[in-house]
């Protein structure tokens, strides 16, 4: 249901921003592969940015709860923040369901306080980073009346069906590996490649107890095929060669947004850094939520790289310049295809 009085602009199907609280538009945004939020830190470097860390988590609450619910099984947060915002947020992300992955580093450089920082005023080092952390959705399904998390639920369907654990390794066509891996109650758990479910699958509603079936399955009539289980999974392809500390230096030059010389927002993230983990985390045509869009560099991130954007943002005269940028980009991208029409 949408609320009434919400501005919202539109580019070309590929993007939605949103002048206001991301609060009142999940509900009507397309299920997120990725989530891309870069809020408040508790820093005061921005008009609304709260000059403790403090109160962080609380106010994120409500916002993580409704990622949770909204994103598809497949989804990654992107959580962007100081190293003590995000320190303060990290128990609250994981109660509302959201599991860490990594944590990554953005070292912006010693040109980003160019030798400028008071130390003995700080009585610190200078800080130059920022991080970026990785959070993936905590999936869960129902098995024998019961939510429990896809380890779990994988077991729970098989020994639901009356079948000796080893069985599984008949079932995938290996000596020992499928009880080992896909059925093991501790850490050493492998989620079973969509090949290997499918063959689990079949086996279970061959030989499982009738009474019982459908086994695995996500609404009791059917069971679930590969792809579905696949989408079980956070989407995430490693490019070669990039390791968990980003060494790039802060937006400079004609990307940085300028207004009479002066930047429009001091925390203006490099599309370069967006894109990686735009196109790490998901494919051409998914769906990318950025809840606090600032100048929108993410939604940007999103349109260049093939996939669908929607973005909120509270403060107009950030919405305004993000709007501005977008709707060139859009006109960029039809001078093009008239070109080469």
């Amino acid at each position: 249901m949408r609320h009434a009085g919400i501005v919202q602009q539109f580019f070309g199907g590929r993007a939605t921003l949103m002048l206001g609280d991301a609060l009142n538009a999940y509900a009507d945004w397309d299920a997120p592969t990725v989530i891309i939020a870069d809020g408040p830190y508790g820093l005061g470097s921005f008009p609304g940015d709260p000059f403790s860390a403090e109160g962080l988590a609380a106010w994120y609450e409500p916002h993580a709860k409704a990622w949770y619910e909204s994103a598809l099984p497949s989804a990654t947060l992107w959580f962007w923040n100081s190293e003590q915002g995000w320190a303060n947020c990290h128990a609250t992300l994981e109660a509302c369901g959201w599991a860490f992955r990594n944590c990554h580093i953005w070292d912006k450089g010693m040109a980003h306080v160019a030798g400028n920082c008071n130390t003995k005023t700080i009585r610190k080092y200078p800080v130059v980073t920022e991080v970026c952390v990785q959070y993936t959705r905590k999936n869960r399904l129902v098995s024998g009346g019961k939510s429990l998390p896809l380890r779990e639920w994988l077991r729970a369907e098989w020994v639901r069906g009356g079948l000796p654990l080893s069985m599984a390794n008949q079932a995938c066509g290996v000596k020992n590996a499928a009880t080992r891996k896909y059925f093991t109650a501790d850490h050493l758990w492998y989620f079973p490649p969509p090949d290997a479910f499918a063959q689990l699958c079949a086996f279970a509603n061959t030989h499982g107890h009738e009474a019982g079936r459908p086994y695995f399955s996500l609404d009791g009539k059917r069971p679930m095929s590969a792809e579905e289980w696949r989408g079980m999974r956070a989407k995430f392809v490693c490019e070669a060669g990039v390791s968990n500390v980003w060494r790039m230096p802060a937006v400079r030059g004609h990307e940085r947004l300028r207004v009479k010389g002066n930047c429009v927002h001091a925390n203006q993230k490099p599309l370069a850094l967006l894109e990686r983990i735009i196109c790490v985390s998901s494919d051409a045509g998914d769906v990318v939520w950025e809840p606090f869009g600032g100048l929108c560099s993410a939604a940007l991130a999103s349109v260049r790289t093939g996939r669908r954007a929607f973005a909120a943002e509270i403060n107009p005269v950030y919405y305004n310049a993000a709007k501005e940028r977008l709707t060139h980009e859009e006109n960029e991208d039809s001078l093009f295809e008239n070109t080469i029409g």
